[in-house]
């Protein structure tokens, strides 16, 4: 008769691992909370220009003579790319520098000037497969806890990684105050959407965070949009149509508030300033209730 042999963990070479042994893990201090300033946290599908979106909304904040920190929780840390004009080092590099010693590590490690005085972080990630972002992004906030760095901040953006929704990277809904959704007029857009919704609901029932509104981008129109807007409970907060000075202006690592004012541009940064100052001044949260997959095929198809 075949028998399975099972090992005692005790049995085990010694040099061998289990998987996930040694991974970077999620441990979130409750404790640690931003403060008083603003928090937003921009989500959305992959690949929709959350980071534009959330730079040029930072940049808007500052020229509202705001003190703005815009923190990047992307592995790719490009959120800040146009603000400082390079890819900068992450709090993970920060960390390995000083074996993970972040009692060793200074202010000016970590964190970088942007365009107009916005403050930038690039939170980083694990290595691939070797463990939870949300780790990165809690060790990313006690830091600037540490350094009183927050107390000088009237408005703080997290950047998230694109619409992935476990427990690390939904991790900066537990401090921030409104969650924003960017969305393009299109079914896959959407989708990605109703899971943020999801998302965002769950954390609700723990912390204070709460749906503040859809950013319409890339999009000529927002029938689709609409439709499941009214659909969920949810409603638009700005609209930016697909305009080419929009995509040069990554490729020439601008924010929009630094190019010349052609009447695109000029009706794009007016925009942002109204979001920007839309949100200074507050809003009711919207209770959206999320969609059933199948409901959202039969509301919006595939036309």
């Amino acid at each position: 008769m075949n028998e399975t042999a099972t090992f005692p963990m005790s049995q085990i070479k010694k040099g061998s691992r289990l998987d996930g042994e040694g991974s970077v893990q999620v441990q979130l201090d409750p404790d640690v909370k931003i403060g008083n300033a603003k928090v937003f946290a921009i989500y959305g599908k992959g690949g929709i220009g959350k980071s534009t979106t959330s730079s040029n909304l930072s940049v808007a904040f500052s020229k509202l003579g705001k003190r703005v920190l815009q923190i990047g929780c992307d592995p790719k840390h490009d959120s800040t790319f146009t603000l400082t004009k390079k890819l900068v080092p992450t709090v993970i590099d920060a960390l390995e520098q000083v074996d993970f010693h972040a009692e060793e590590l200074r202010i000016e490690d970590f964190v970088y000037p942007g365009y107009n005085g916005v403050m930038c972080v690039e939170a980083g990630g694990p290595p691939a497969g070797t463990g939870c972002g949300g780790y990165v992004v809690g060790q990313t906030v006690k830091l600037l806890k540490e350094h009183h760095l927050l107390e000088d901040t009237d408005v703080v953006i997290f950047d998230v990684l694109g619409d992935v929704v476990c427990g690390g990277f939904a991790a900066p809904l537990q401090h921030a105050d409104r969650a924003l959704i960017v969305t393009a007029n299109d079914f896959d857009s959407i989708f990605a959407m109703n899971r943020i919704i999801q998302a965002i609901g769950a954390k609700s029932k723990n912390y204070n965070v709460r749906l503040g509104g859809v950013i319409a981008n890339r999009s000529e129109t927002t029938d689709q949009i609409d439709k499941f807007n009214q659909a969920v409970g949810l409603k638009t907060m700005a609209h930016f149509p697909p305009l080419d000075e929009i995509r040069k202006s990554r490729l020439t690592k601008s924010t929009l508030f630094e190019l010349d004012p052609t009447p695109n541009v000029k009706a794009v940064q007016d925009e942002y300033m109204r979001l920007a100052s839309q949100l200074w001044i507050g809003s009711d949260p919207l209770p959206a209730v999320p969609m059933k997959d199948r409901d959202i095929f039969d509301l919006l198809g595939f036309d």
